[in-house]
């Protein structure tokens, strides 16, 4: 940790420091080079809620079929508090809510949908990311350096892509977040997702999501949620009865959808034009 040392030139005859607030603050200004960012000084909001459910999440655990769990909020934390950080301040009128991280999308960018590319150079994140531990054979986590492309990803930001000038114009109205950050992996690699595990697993994971989602919406003050796909839609529905919130759905972009390969992105286009979100 970088300390404050007095130069000897600016001590009175006593040893004291007998220097101007000015001249101070000159002085402390040409040193200091190695002020952390603005996130790590001072948590947003959303920051805030993401550590309490990762501190929430740590200590589940989970039977077989389910051997590996990975938690992006963990592992991947830098590149997901500068994400919510970066983008996440203020309200938004839509909120995207997805499932949970995907093994070559949020698993290894820590950014929801967060295919590398799409990460890296439309929303403009790129730190080091780490590894879970335990870390599936079959399923590296190489952070950015990842070379499979997650397709939910590459569907859903190539659309924002392509309808925004720039992150910026999207992000102004918009936000994507994530209801489960946890991704579970059975023996073989396989990808399990949350509606597939036991109830007694699935409601102690429902809790802390539960909450997690509460603070986002009161934090962005959506007027549409999305989810994509249906499960997204039912937990927000089950979360937040109380919401003024219109709560919808869109096609999820999976290509284990045989719809979605038929053209994702008019599909969802077309979605958000007839329920009023996107106006052209």
């Amino acid at each position: 940790m970088a300390r404050l040392r007095p130069c000897l030139a600016d001590l009175d005859t006593k040893g004291r420091l007998a220097i101007q607030p000015s001249l101070y603050a000159v002085w402390f200004c040409r040193r200091r080079t190695d002020f952390p960012p603005l996130e790590a000084r001072m948590p947003t909001p959303l920051v805030n809620a993401a550590r309490t459910l990762r501190r929430q999440l740590q200590d589940l655990s989970f039977a077989p079929p389910v051997t590996h769990v990975y938690n992006p909020l963990d592992y991947a934390r830098r590149s997901h508090e500068r994400y919510l950080t970066r983008w996440g301040n203020g309200t938004r009128s839509v909120l995207f809510l997805g499932m949970n991280p995907g093994p070559w999308g949020m698993g290894q960018t820590g950014v929801p949908f967060g295919e590398v590319a799409a990460v890296r150079d439309w929303i403009g994140i790129e730190t080091p990311v780490s590894h879970p531990d335990p870390e599936h054979p079959k399923r590296p986590v190489d952070g950015f350096a990842c070379g499979r492309s997650e397709v939910s990803g590459q569907r859903l930001w190539g659309l924002f892509a392509d309808r925004f000038t720039d992150a910026g114009q999207f992000f102004a109205e918009h936000f994507v977040a994530n209801y489960c950050p946890l991704m579970f992996m059975e023996e073989t690699g396989r990808n399990r997702t949350p509606d597939k595990l036991p109830a007694h697993e699935r409601e102690a994971v429902q809790g802390p999501c539960d909450e997690h989602l509460r603070r986002l919406v009161d934090a962005l003050q959506p007027r549409w949620i999305v989810g994509v796909g249906r499960f997204a839609q039912t937990q927000a529905q089950r979360a937040l009865p109380d919401t003024q919130a219109q709560i919808v759905t869109i096609l999820h972009p999976s290509p284990a959808s045989p719809m979605a390969n038929r053209g994702w992105a008019p599909q969802a286009s077309s979605q958000l034009q007839n329920l009023g979100i996107w106006t052209d």
